[in-house]
């Protein structure tokens, strides 16, 4: 068993088509992507190795690289705080500053009169240039939706943000309609749903980053016949080290002389502190309260208790309930499916003899309302809400 960082995926149908391709390596047994960790845990055995693991991630248009063992909680933690949340919150900031002008002319003046600039009050192609410009602009700050979009599609994998990219170039053709305000409103109101999500993400993550700032950084050991502070990562089993009061013991060990009581609540819920004597347990992240501690390190790093937990509630959020795997093959059809639904619904229109603005505000009608993020992130969020 084995677990990836994977940044990048940014709907179910993206994990769908990762999950698709390790699948296919010879060897792999399980895969499972989270996204709200942005991780991948694979089960396997030869002859699939972790190159070939990444290599498929790759060629699938994602990346995926191996979880560093040494620093491995610094690492997960570095994940999830993600300053995803605050760069979809610039990106909004600045597409609402530019659509509001734009909504003005297109919507206000051209729809109910409001006053504007002469130039635009006597030339058309100035109001046609203004809107365009502002647009444009729009979709510059989002052009993620394109790349991510695009992307996908070269892979054969279309996720939503293609469908995004077809709403936009669909509108944007459209020019003697003048439907540039939908473009941008498009691109802003889908910008809108992402911050939402990213936020929801990062509040689902809360419990395991509270966990994890339990443990100490640092831990005092003796060696050579002196008290040194070293990063607790360092501390090896065997190690002696020792815990001051008002200090959180670093890591599991066992007391070697010294009686105190520790408090325990923030890994058992037990308010009452246990005393603590020669040859008693203590557990990392716990806290000495009013004596001194000689201790021998016995479970250090990824084996503490601690950490112990943080793995039980990663791969808590991680599993996947029925429901979801039922979400998960939906998700990765939907959006193919709805591009086609939205092209059949197009084509109908035209058939039937309506002019071809018509059938095209249909078209992009199915595509607009079409988010299959919602039901990819639903089940895995309550998880994760749950475990927390």
């Amino acid at each position: 068993m084995e677990k990836f960082d994977g940044p990048g995926r940014t709907c179910a149908a993206c994990s769908a088509h990762v999950e698709r391709a390790v699948r296919g390596v010879e060897g792999v047994k399980e895969v499972t992507v989270s996204l709200l960790t942005n991780s991948m845990t694979v089960d396997f055995s030869s002859p699939a190795t972790v190159e070939k693991i990444c290599s498929a991630v790759s060629a699938a248009g994602y990346g995926a690289s191996p979880q560093n063992q040494g620093g491995k909680k610094e690492n997960k933690k570095t994940l999830l705080e993600s300053n995803e949340p605050k760069k979809i919150l610039h990106r909004l900031i600045a597409s609402v500053v530019l659509l509001l002008p734009l909504m003005y002319v297109s919507m206000g003046h051209l729809m109910c009169g409001w006053p504007v600039p002469q130039i635009f009050a006597s030339d058309p192609l100035a109001i046609g240039l203004y809107q365009l410009l502002l647009t444009t602009a729009v979709m510059v700050i989002n052009q993620r939706f394109f790349i991510s979009g695009t992307k996908s599609l070269f892979h054969g994998a279309p996720n939503m943000d293609t469908a995004v990219n077809g709403n936009v170039q669909m509108a944007m053709h459209h020019l003697h309609g003048l439907y540039f305000e939908s473009a941008a409103m498009i691109l802003t109101l889908i910008t809108v749903g992402k911050y939402l999500e990213a936020v929801s993400k990062g509040r689902t993550t809360d419990a395991i980053k509270s966990l994890m700032d339990l443990a100490p950084k640092t831990a005092c050991v003796i060696r050579d016949g002196k008290e040194q502070v070293i990063p607790a990562e360092e501390v090896v089993k065997g190690d002696t080290f020792v815990v001051r009061p008002g200090e959180s013991i670093p890591v599991d060990g066992r007391v070697i002389s010294g009686e105190s009581a520790v408090d325990e609540s923030a890994l058992t819920g037990e308010s009452i502190p246990v005393d603590k004597a020669q040859g008693s347990l203590v557990s990392a992240a716990t806290l000495n309260q009013n004596g001194f501690l000689t201790c021998e390190a016995t479970r250090v790093g990824e084996d503490t208790t601690l950490s112990q937990i943080i793995d039980m509630v990663e791969n808590a959020s991680a599993t996947k309930a029925p429901i979801a795997k039922i979400a998960d093959k939906v998700s990765s059809v939907f959006v193919p499916t709805v591009m086609a639904i939205a092209l059949v619904a197009g084509v109908a229109w035209l058939i039937s003899g309506h002019p071809f603005s018509f059938a095209l505000a249909r078209a992009i009608s199915v595509l607009v309302i079409s988010c299959p993020c919602a039901l990819g992130l639903a089940t895995p969020v309550a998880i994760m809400v749950g475990s927390g």
